[in-house]
C-alpha cells in the first residue's frame, strides 16, 4: 500500500467529531437560534409563558425604531408623572430630571442601559395616541402587542411597557428570541445595545446644560463576543436576560428567563453562548 492510500485510509475511518454535550441551565426557561437562518440551537421550556421584567423594554425600543419619519434628535420634555410614577413602583430610573429636555435617542439610551423605567414611560407617551398621559401609554401598549403579533411571538401579551407587570405581562424565551433577532436588524437599536457607557447631554429648564451618565446593566457586554441586548430582574421574574454575540462573523440570540440570581444568569448565558456556537 502507498502512503498516499494510507493517509487517504486514516482519514476515512477516522473517529467523528464529538458533538457538544448539552447544557443544563438553572434558569427555569431557555432558548438559542442561530440569527442568520432563524435555526433553534437550544431549547428549554421554550414556549412556557413566564414574567419578563425589564426585558420588555427590548420591545418598548422596537416600536419606537419602527415609527414612520422618526427623528431620533426630537425633544421630550421630563413630566412629573414620569417621577412620580418611578416613586410609587420604586422602578428603576435613569435619573432624568423633571422639566429637563431630553432627546428621543438619549431616552433609548437611558432606557436599555440603565433600564430606566421613567425614559420607557416618556417614550410611550411621546409615541403613543390619546389625549392624556395614561391614553397614550395604553395606546402604545396596544402597538407593543401588535408588533409581537406580526413578529409570531404566539405567546406574549404585554401589560406595560417597562416590564412592571400589572399581572399579564409575560412571554416565552422563543418568542423574546424571535424579537431580539428582528430588532438586532436595526442599526440604532444595535448599536445602543453594545454600548458600555452613555452619557448624555439634556437640556435643563433654565436652559442649561445636564450631563448624565448611564453604565450598562449587562455586565456580559464584550465577553466573548457579546454585542448585547437586554437584562430584567424582578421579585417574581427573577433574573432575565435577552443576549446575542458574534464569533467568527456568526451570529447568535437567546433568552433565559427566571435565573435564580445574577451569578447564576450570567452562567447559564455563558454556557448557552459557547453551546449555540459549537452547534451552528
Amino acid at each position: 500500500m502507498t502512503t498516499g492510500a494510507m493517509i487517504a485510509t486514516g482519514v476515512a475511518t477516522s473517529a467523528p467529531a464529538q458533538a457538544a454535550p448539552v447544557p443544563t441551565i438553572t434558569a427555569k426557561g431557555g432558548f438559542v437560534m442561530n440569527a442568520a437562518n432563524g435555526k433553534t440551537l437550544f431549547t428549554k421550556a421554550a414556549d412556557t409563558k413566564r414574567l419578563t421584567a425589564s426585558t420588555t423594554k427590548v420591545m418598548t425600543a422596537k416600536v419606537v425604531l419602527s415609527q414612520p419619519n422618526l427623528n431620533l434628535d426630537a425633544k421630550v420634555t421630563i413630566k412629573k408623572e414620569y417621577s412620580d410614577y418611578i416613586v410609587k413602583n420604586t422602578a428603576s430610573s435613569a435619573g432624568l430630571i423633571v422639566g429637563d429636555k431630553v432627546t428621543v435617542r438619549q431616552l433609548l439610551y437611558g432606557m436599555m442601559l440603565k433600564s430606566g423605567c421613567e425614559a420607557a414611560m416618556a417614550l410611550a407617551d411621546k409615541f403613543g395616541s390619546g389625549s392624556t398621559i395614561s391614553a397614550r401609554t395604553k395606546n402604545f401598549i396596544g402597538k407593543m402587542n401588535t408588533t409581537a403579533k406580526n413578529l409570531g411571538m404566539t405567546n406574549t401579551k404585554f401589560d406595560s411597557f417597562d416590564g412592571i407587570s400589572k399581572g399579564a405581562n409575560a412571554s416565552t424565551p422563543r418568542d423574546l428570541t424571535k424579537l431580539a433577532r428582528d430588532v438586532m436588524k436595526n442599526s440604532t437599536f444595535k448599536k445602543i445595545v453594545a454600548t458600555k457607557s452613555y452619557t448624555a447631554k439634556t437640556i435643563t429648564k433654565s436652559g442649561g446644560t445636564r450631563n448624565t451618565t448611564w453604565d450598562n446593566t449587562n455586565k456580559l457586554l464584550g465577553w466573548k463576543g457579546t454585542i448585547g441586548i437586554k437584562t430584567g430582574s424582578g421579585t417574581q421574574s427573577k433574573y432575565c436576560l435577552v443576549f446575542a454575540a458574534t464569533r467568527n462573523g456568526k451570529t447568535i440570540v437567546g433568552t433565559v428567563l427566571t435565573s435564580t440570581n445574577e451569578t447564576t444568569r450570567m452562567a447559564d448565558v455563558k454556557k448557552l453562548m459557547d453551546y449555540g456556537f459549537a452547534t451552528l
